[in-house]
């Protein structure tokens, strides 16, 4: 038995563990000192999104009252919102939310173009999508196909969508609200190639529509809701001028 070649292979052995404790904590500070990973690495790793689309139900008003009052007048992308609501209260939603913001809110139309820098919100009542009108331009579908629907609008009809014409340069965000509307709609994101985010337990009012989706496996983050447009802004690489 050659007990100098086992002796050394021992010595090095102890030397790597001892050398290995020695790096620990230093790996810790570095990891503490250093940005999280949405900030350094997840944020050039998606494509600069085309579109928006969020989807929300029970405590959306106000979380939406929240959130999209901090976006900036000049945002270079549209956003399609889905909020569960009856008829008749889709428009005074958007009116109030109007009214508040400095990007533009408004109940979206038959035909409406998607401009960047708007908030179209689906009218009750009806499905919101979209189509390319020509090789560059896209505008909303209002229709009330499919019938049979839970909520209609449906969060999961106009994610379905915007996945088949936007493929990769889609973010959706799914908030709080009761269900699971819109699990089918992120995974059709998530798989394209597009950037999903969803809101956390502890902020939303209700934690199933978030839930059903982080079940799924179909999020690549998740956030508190202050956080959501800070998510936006870092998708579309957005920094404001002084």
């Amino acid at each position: 038995m050659d007990t100098t070649k086992i002796r050394d292979d021992l010595v090095a052995k102890i030397y790597a563990a001892v050398e290995s404790r020695k790096r620990r904590p230093v790996a810790r500070v570095l990891a503490n000192e250093m940005p999280s990973p949405v900030s350094i690495h997840k944020r050039f790793h998606f494509a600069v999104p085309g579109v928006i689309v969020l989807g929300t139900s029970t405590g959306g008003p106000k979380a939406l009252q929240e959130i999209l009052p901090t976006l900036p007048s000049d945002l270079p992308v549209a956003i399609l919102a889905v909020q569960h609501m009856p008829r008749g209260f889709t428009k005074p939603l958007a009116i109030r939310l109007n009214s508040l913001c400095r990007i533009k809110i408004r109940e979206a139309e038959h035909d409406d173009p998607i401009e960047p820098g708007c908030v179209y919100i689906a009218p009750a009542g009806q499905h919101m999508t979209i189509y390319r009108s020509s090789p560059s331009k896209v505008a909303i579908r209002l229709s009330t196909f499919p019938e049979k629907t839970t909520h209609m609008p449906s969060v999961d009809v106009t994610m379905l969508s915007v996945a088949e014409v936007f493929q990769n340069l889609a973010m959706g965000i799914i908030m709080t609200g009761m269900g699971s509307d819109g699990a089918q709609g992120m995974r059709a994101i998530y798989e394209a190639g597009g950037l999903t985010v969803g809101q956390d337990e502890a902020s939303c009012a209700v934690y199933g529509m978030p839930r059903a989706c982080a079940e799924q496996g179909v999020l690549h983050r998740v956030v508190t809701l202050e956080s959501i447009p800070d998510q936006i802004l870092q998708a579309i690489r957005y920094w404001k001028r002084a």
